[in-house]
């Protein structure tokens, strides 16, 4: 529960019951305090009781909606487990992960942003649309890699493991440049992609 919240939600109950104190006791006090002050009519106690909890109704609102701000921002286990499950099912067997910028260096950083937008694409619900980390285990190396998959409020975690390996019959031959030589193969690679509870 937010800090915000909390505190519309105690205003409101101070309201409220500011707002259930009967006139005579108000008048009473009043009295006590400075006997010469004007009498206060009952239309105004009424005007002051519909204020009181009206902006008491407003507060219980602002309350409400801000557990449900925070509801949608933060992914539930149940949320998490689902997407990583689908998001492997969608990933193992393509040969989309890694290689995204061209080179074995980046190889690492692809595949972990893939896994990161992979699950966030499968997030069910209402689960949000961040705040999903695929950290990269030490180690890894573009044939081989595991990320241990967490996201903001999940108290799980997941290790998902990334096995590449080239697929030489896919490979694609670009046709020549005009004035150059040589052929330019672009290599092809088929993931295997599985996952298991728990970090890496």
């Amino acid at each position: 529960m937010t800090t915000l919240s909390v505190i519309s939600f105690v205003l409101a109950a101070l309201l409220i019951a500011m707002g259930c104190v009967k006139a005579d006791r108000i008048r009473s006090w009043r009295t006590a305090l400075n006997p010469s002050a004007p009498e206060i009519s009952d239309a105004a106690f009424v005007a002051a009781r519909v204020l009181l909890l009206a902006t008491a109704a407003a507060c219980l609102w602002a309350g409400v909606q801000g557990l449900a701000a925070e509801d949608d921002s933060k992914w539930s286990d149940d949320e998490l487990t689902s997407a990583v499950q689908g998001a492997v099912t969608a990933v193992d067997g393509t040969s989309k992960l890694g290689d995204i910028h061209g080179g074995e260096a980046h190889v690492d950083e692809d595949n972990a942003r893939m896994i990161e937008n992979e699950v966030i694409e499968h997030g069910a619900g209402d689960a949000p649309q961040l705040g999903v980390d695929a950290a990269s285990s030490p180690g890894n190396t573009p044939s081989h890699a595991s990320y241990t998959v967490t996201a903001n409020g999940a108290d799980i975690a997941f290790c998902v493991a990334v096995n590449r390996t080239r697929t030489k019959e896919d490979d694609y031959h670009p046709p020549g440049i005009a004035g150059g030589t040589g052929t330019v193969t672009i290599p092809s690679y088929s993931y295997r992609v599985t996952s298991r509870t728990g970090a890496c």
